[in-house]
């Protein structure tokens, strides 16, 4: 009996961030309320409250559900028997191509590019892809500093320079193709951009 009520419990919670993603994209994080989550998800919103602290908790929710498994080739950056460059491509591959084959991340990605306007209501939501970010940044950056100290890349661009114009570079190329995803492949144009990139740091494949 208790394992059953976790799992209805489980299954609303999923229903109201099904709801979520639906509403968020049709409206806009700010422009959509609690009603309205509650509403396209057929439960109260007393129902949310028992499961979120507010939007920017849905919201927030809503991001991890989608973006914990990408998290998981980065981990391979401190692995001494990897290469830290190749680590970073193939992060990056996975994560185009997910976004490609997946609606559902695609439709996340682009609420969170796309439909977010920062105000004081969604100041969680900021927090978060500040912290999101930090966390990337902070990733590539260790990356680049093993690369150049292994002699993989040139020593002379600081690994806080070129973790930072990777993380543009790879930014850029989400929000352009999910503006336009016809426009260009993003598993190909993405791929050439990031050994575009990192061949001008002196990196050479084996």
């Amino acid at each position: 009996m208790v394992r059953r009520t976790k799992e209805e419990a489980q299954e609303t919670r999923n229903r109201i961030i099904d709801a979520a993603e639906r509403v968020f994209l049709e409206r806009g994080v700010s422009r959509t309320s609690l009603n309205e989550i509650a509403a396209a998800a057929g439960v109260t919103r007393g129902a949310i409250y028992w499961h979120f602290q507010d939007k920017s908790d849905v919201f927030n929710a809503m991001m991890m559900r989608v973006t914990l498994p990408l998290e998981e080739a980065f981990r391979r950056i401190d692995d001494p028997l990897a290469n830290p460059v190749l680590v970073l491509r193939d992060s990056f591959a996975d994560a185009f191509a997910r976004v490609v084959r997946d609606p559902q991340l695609r439709r996340v990605f682009e609420i969170a590019i796309n439909k977010v306007e920062y105000v004081e209501e969604t100041k969680a939501v900021r927090d978060r892809h500040i912290s999101h970010r930090g966390e990337k940044l902070e990733q590539m950056e260790r990356a680049m500093a093993i690369a150049a100290t292994r002699g993989l890349v040139r020593g002379d661009v600081p690994a806080s320079v070129a973790a930072c114009g990777l993380h543009a570079l790879i930014s850029g190329l989400f929000q352009n193709w999910l503006l336009q995803p016809e426009a260009f492949d993003l598993n190909a144009v993405g791929l050439q951009a990031f050994d575009t990139f990192v061949a001008g740091l002196g990196f050479k494949p084996d």
